[in-house]
């Protein structure tokens, strides 16, 4: 049974801050140690925590969300979720890679950026990863490539990752690029990333991305991610397509997006 925390939400007036500048504390040995949302590596440090603080407090829907709308739209198409390879980018500690894994896909590998995730996914959950890669995919080595092309993924997840500065949109894209033609793409933004007026280079990037010939678009909704710390709903979109084209390796400047 996971440890249970001690947890204070900062004043009222830090609505204020960005989601990704938001910060609660943790009472630890009578002390209050300060973490923002966004300090995964030293939340993943702490068995339970994500979990206490996401899903137990702030009502996070997502994992189960846009798995649902992923195998809806397979079984539109009559296509097998057992037959999915799929790549679950931003995987943390594996809340979406379970929640894929009970829908029973043939092949997981998680990636992330930070070793705590790795740790804290096969700490959490070590049945639900065939293999998880610690990688940085705006800067993958060779062997990295090589490795990720053997799994042959045909299927690409992203939930509660894109944006913020967690995942670029380099990164992004260079995980589709190790999904097969007409393989699956499920993930989930922040509801102004698709918002015209919007003009950073990750909001642009998704809706150059949606609107093109590399993608077709199938599935989007807009629904409830969280809540806030003021119990404030946040929209995000959950969105699926099928990838239909390859995506060129100059795709950002070709539509003069600075990476974000």
């Amino acid at each position: 049974m996971n440890q249970r925390y001690r947890i204070q939400f900062p004043p009222e007036e830090s609505h204020q801050l960005g989601q990704d500048e938001v910060y609660f504390s943790v009472v630890e040995d009578g002390q209050n140690k300060r973490l923002r949302f966004h300090d995964y590596d030293k939340i993943y440090l702490r068995p339970g925590l994500y979990e206490q603080i996401f899903y137990e407090r702030l009502k996070c829907t997502s994992p189960e969300r846009v798995g649902t709308i992923l195998k809806s739209a397979m079984d539109e198409f009559g296509e097998n979720f057992s037959e999915l390879r799929v790549l679950d980018l931003g995987a943390g500690n594996g809340m979406m890679g379970e929640v894929l894994k009970e829908y029973g896909v043939a092949r997981l590998i998680g990636a992330d950026i930070i070793p705590e995730a790795k740790t804290a996914a096969y700490r959490d959950r070590p049945d639900v990863y065939d293999e998880y890669y610690v990688a940085d995919f705006t800067d993958l080595n060779e062997n990295q490539k090589a490795d990720l092309n053997d799994w042959s993924v045909n299927c690409l997840s992203a939930v509660a990752a894109l944006g913020f500065g967690d995942i670029p949109c380099s990164a992004f894209i260079q995980a589709l690029q190790f999904v097969q033609n007409d393989g699956w793409v499920a993930f989930n933004i922040k509801d102004t990333f698709l918002d015209e007026s919007d003009t950073s280079g990750f909001s642009r990037c998704i809706r150059q991305l949606l609107w093109s010939k590399y993608l077709d678009l199938f599935h989007l909704e807009k629904y409830r991610h969280r809540l806030s710390m003021e119990g404030v709903p946040l929209y995000y979109f959950a969105l699926v397509a099928r990838k239909t084209a390859e995506i060129p390796d100059n795709f950002l400047e070709m539509h003069g997006i600075e990476n974000e």
